[in-house]
């Protein structure tokens, strides 16, 4: 049986302090997870399921029931909590392109709102008519609920491309679903505990509005003031770059919530704009994003697993299976019916979108949400809702490709495969853009004078198959190359936007505007 750490500190050796011996166990158990949690995205895309379920089965392991280790604290796996989801968030952000998403923003903004709302009360009417729930547990329960995880939807996805449409509408509600219902969670939350006083629904909804109006505003300011400093910051290290950029998009999320604004949508917000402001080692900040979001989705889950305890799952099982077939089959679909009809969706998509709603680490999160706050009788919610997220991942992930086939939404949506990252040269006035070609980019077999860039900008190199050559305008360019293109600073955004055409249309493309 593995001790109980305690994180405190105390002076020398007093008893109960995180000793040099408890730091070297804690790393052994903290690396071993982590190769494991790595492997374990290889089995999520055999099988077909999201690897949140393994993170979680990970946890489950090294709890109560497995190995031993002594964790059960809500307060703490409520504040980490907080801060994986602001790195998940985060990445969600930095790497969403807005043209993909700029299309599905409305719906999606309406189905972040408007969709939750219906999907609290149905879940409520469910949980009360057929649980005898009382309403404000009830309610409680379907706003813990309601917030859906693009996250594990991607996971499962990655085989089947989806319609840009689609794909934009699961991202961009992912991104801002999670603040309107930690604020309704929230405020549910505080209604249920000893001495807490009931706000009016009208109340409740006036201070969401605020606060995600405010969180929104702070995100988009620090996003923009935020990529115009870095921009002046850049320098040839890509790293410490890439750590600046993210370091901003966390700042908006602690400058919101400090003035009582939505950091969630703060933070979401600003690392929209960051992702999308053509900023240098754009490639860089993806990649540190993207580690940093893993990062948090395989510590989250993990802790999760720790929290929960396999002896009440049994007793929530019933209860799970009836809220979990409610939201499936009732709050999800029409949620996206009332909130996507309007904007004349097709029928097919609002389909999949209803099926595409999995659950997965925000609700958990969110449970331990009444039990902090000191909501009474709320103590068992956690097991709930950790053996809906299960149950349900189990039945929705492994059939969402067969979903989109026979919906036929498996058509795949053009991304140009071309990665473009740049260094600046601030003593020259120019800069350098490294350029990979794809193995589906048109810029393959296109000679290097029919590029055309810009006045000033040349290829300057070509890397092939390890070795490197200065090339003449007849040269052909390959799939997989990579490019070293110097330019200007004054005319890269040209250079950028002529390269992306030649990867779309090949040696002919906008001709006319050359």
């Amino acid at each position: 049986m593995l001790a109980h750490w305690s994180l405190t500190a105390s002076d020398g050796g007093a008893p109960g302090a995180f000793t040099l011996d408890d730091l070297a166990v804690a790393l052994f158990i903290g690396s071993a997870v982590l190769v494991v949690a790595v492997a374990a995205v290889r089995l999520s895309l055999r099988s077909g399921l999201p690897s949140l379920l393994i993170y979680l089965a990970i946890g489950l392991a090294l709890g109560e029931s497995g190995l031993g280790i002594d964790y059960d604290s809500e307060q703490l796996t409520q504040v980490l909590g907080y801060a994986a989801l602001v790195l998940i968030l985060v990445e969600g952000g930095v790497t969403t392109h807005w043209p993909e998403i700029r299309g599905a923003v409305a719906p999606a903004a309406v189905l972040s709102t408007v969709g939750v709302a219906v999907s609290v009360v149905v879940v409520a009417v469910v949980a009360h008519g057929v649980l005898g729930w009382s309403w404000e547990v009830a309610l409680l329960v379907g706003a813990v609920l309601a917030s859906t995880d693009a996250a594990a939807v991607f996971s499962v996805l990655r085989r089947v491309p989806l319609p840009r449409r689609v794909s934009g509408m699961l991202e961009a509600e992912s991104g801002f679903n999670d603040a309107p219902v930690v604020l309704l969670v929230t405020a549910l939350s505080a209604n249920l505990a000893p001495g807490g006083h009931p706000e009016p629904w009208w109340a409740i909804l006036l201070s969401a509005v605020a606060e995600l109006a405010g969180g929104a505003a702070i995100g988009l300011a620090i996003g923009y003031l935020g990529s115009h400093l870095m921009r002046l910051l850049a320098t040839a290290s890509s790293a410490l770059f890439a750590i600046g950029v993210l370091a901003v998009a966390v700042l908006a999320y602690g400058a919101a919530d400090v003035v009582h604004a939505s950091g969630f949508i703060a933070c979401y917000l600003a690392a929209l704009v960051l992702g999308n402001r053509r900023l240098p080692h754009r490639p860089a900040v993806v990649g540190f994003a993207s580690a940093m979001g893993w990062l948090a989705q395989i510590g989250l889950f993990v802790l999760l697993g720790l929290l929960a305890s396999p002896s009440g799952f049994a007793d929530q099982l019933v209860p799970a299976l009836v809220v979990g077939a409610a939201l499936l089959l009732l709050a999800r679909p029409l949620s996206v019916i009332v909130s996507c009809t309007p904007f004349r969706m097709p029928w097919r998509t609002q389909a999949f979108l209803s099926w595409a709603g999995l659950r997965g680490a925000v609700p958990v999160v969110l449970a331990t949400v009444p039990v902090t706050a000191g909501a009474s009788g709320t103590t068992w919610m956690f097991e709930l809702v950790f053996v809906l997220v299960v149950i349900f991942t189990l039945v929705q992930a492994p059939t969402l490709p067969w979903v989109a086939r026979r919906l036929g939404l498996d058509s795949s949506h053009h991304r140009v495969p071309l990665a473009v990252d740049a260094t600046p040269l601030d003593d020259l006035g120019a800069e350098l853009l490294e350029i990979d070609i794809g193995a589906d980019s048109r810029m393959g077999g296109v000679r290097v004078f029919e590029l055309r860039l810009p006045s000033g900008a040349n290829v300057a190199l070509v890397v092939r198959d390890g070795r490197s050559f200065v090339p003449r305008g007849q040269d052909v360019l390959r799939h997989h190359d990579q490019l070293l293109v110097v330019t200007p600073a004054a005319v890269r955004e040209q250079v950028e936007k002529r390269l992306y055409q030649v990867s779309r249309g090949g040696r002919l493309a906008d001709w006319t505007d050359g």
